[in-house]
């Protein structure tokens, strides 16, 4: 099990902040959702504590008390050099529906101007690739998704639109997301999901977690509408497959 050379910075009187080499790779995202289970399993109670994984980063949030960082700092990093390597448990791979019609992938023609590729070759290249959720954030639900294809990779729009609809599938550099409700943004806009990414209402409002895996797929503005439906009356099973850390 590989160690990396981490960092431990105060955030504020409540959090720390630990920090992994700045590169975006899943063996870093991998060794931080380890260490994130090591201290739940062995260190840190989860009601007292806050963990938020991302990218190359965990955020630790305590509760209700202010922290003693000169002391903690170097229990950190002794509790990282004396982590056991743990199963990453509970990590899926969800398969979400996209419909990529005109009306929904309102920059898809544009992109493929810019890429030299045609709109069917975009919709290939994107519905079979494997994104891997490296963070969650900017909106509730907003899934950063690393794994785009060097084909696919087109820069934001140089200006942003004041309204992206909610379900709107979208590409920026080396990203794709979904857009969980309506907002400004500056994506690429190619398709729609027919799936809520949140649910404020729900138990679990985000089913998704930083380090599962998404794959989209293909479907007709027929089978779209009739998501929609199946979604609001409570039927709609999203697809799931579990994954190995």
């Amino acid at each position: 099990m590989r160690n990396y050379n981490i960092s431990v910075r105060q955030f504020g009187i409540h959090a720390l902040l630990v920090e992994w080499p700045k590169k975006v790779e899943e063996a870093i995202l991998v060794d931080i959702l380890q260490f994130s289970r090591y201290l739940k399993d062995n260190h840190l109670n989860e009601t007292e504590w806050e963990f938020i994984p991302a990218y190359n980063s965990l955020t630790l949030v305590c509760k209700d008390r202010e922290l003693d960082f000169a002391g903690l700092k170097p229990q950190f990093l002794d509790w990282y050099d004396r982590k056991t390597e743990v199963l990453v448990s509970d990590r899926y791979l969800w398969r979400l529906p996209v419909c990529y019609d005109q009306e929904f992938g309102i920059d898809l023609e544009e992109i493929a101007l810019h890429l030299n590729l045609t709109t069917a070759r975009i919709i290939e290249l994107h519905s079979t690739s494997i994104y891997t959720v490296y963070g969650i954030g900017f909106l509730p639900g907003f899934m950063y998704l690393g794994g785009v294809p060097e084909a696919l990779e087109v820069p934001r729009r140089a200006t942003p639109r004041a309204k992206v609809l909610k379900g709107s599938v979208a590409l920026a550099g080396k990203q794709t997301g979904v857009y969980p409700q309506d907002s400004p943004g500056g994506w690429n806009i190619i398709g729609s999901c027919s799936v809520a990414m949140f649910n404020s209402q729900k138990e679990e409002p985000c089913f998704v977690k930083v380090g599962d895996k998404i794959q989209f797929y293909p479907i007709s503005k027929g089978e779209y509408q009739l998501h929609l439906i199946e979604s609001e009356v409570g039927i709609y099973k999203i697809e799931k497959i579990a994954l190995d850390a």
